[in-house]
């Protein structure tokens, strides 16, 4: 695997938006690194997909032990928990706030530019990924943040609902207008087999051990602990903070 292009990405603070909750929360944000497309096939150009959460985890260790940079992940026996060294500064997934804080690049509209210019939809009638870098960059020259295909982040999508669930970003280019924007967010198992879901790396050292960057162990394990009757179908992640 080759060196991927990364741009980095000053301080700056971002409001994450809580629909189920009805909450928003500020995010100050250190310095990191983001990659200027989505990992690809280097003998297409487009990204690769499919991959799994626990894919991308490898993957970002994998390609850390290549450029002998301290890989950012460990997993547990159990073969499902992984743990990040938030002082590794090898290659990792970005947190939510990180890859919103990228994506808007200043912007406070839910896309930074017409969806026709920076990402490919469902209105381009395609079968498949496109070759990355195709459509305009955003303020921060990152490039397929919105449309293409959708990116894991490292946050649980909500640990109350969904168990162990992580959070996806960005749309794909089957997804309608209306669910590329900056805010929309999705959740998959993180074994799941999505079609139209990659990974786009993050670097930076920051934050302390067990929370950086708009992210905590805590703040996770303070939500799953949800008491009393569950409404139909929740399933909340307790095991791994007992």
């Amino acid at each position: 695997m080759n060196q991927p292009s990364m741009a980095t990405l000053s301080s700056g603070k971002i409001t994450l938006r809580d629909a189920r909750r009805g909450t928003t929360r500020d995010v100050e944000l250190e310095p990191f690194e983001m990659a200027v497309h989505p990992l690809r096939d280097r003998s297409t150009g487009r990204p690769l997909t499919p991959l799994t959460w626990f894919e991308t985890i490898n993957l970002c260790n994998e390609l850390s032990n290549a450029e002998e940079l301290q890989p950012a992940y460990t997993h547990a026996g159990d073969g499902r928990s992984v743990t990040w060294n938030t002082s590794a500064d090898g290659y990792r997934l970005p947190t939510e706030a990180e890859w919103e804080y990228a994506c808007r690049a200043g912007t406070t509209s839910p896309t930074y530019g017409p969806l026709e210019d920076i990402a490919w939809t469902s209105l381009d009638h395609l079968e498949g990924p496109q070759p990355v870098g195709m459509k305009k960059a955003n303020p921060h020259g990152l490039h397929d943040m919105l449309g293409n295909i959708w990116e894991w982040c490292w946050d649980y999508a909500d640990p109350a609902r969904y168990g162990d669930y992580r959070s996806l970003r960005g749309g794909g280019w089957a997804d309608e207008p209306w669910s590329v924007r900056a805010s929309v967010r999705r959740g998959s198992a993180p074994d799941a087999v999505l079609e139209d879901v990659g990974l786009r790396l993050a670097r930076g050292l920051v934050g302390s051990p067990g929370q950086a960057q708009g992210w905590s162990h805590e703040a996770d394990r303070q939500r799953a602990a949800i008491c009393g009757p569950l409404p139909v179908g929740w399933t909340p992640l307790r095991e791994i903070f007992a």
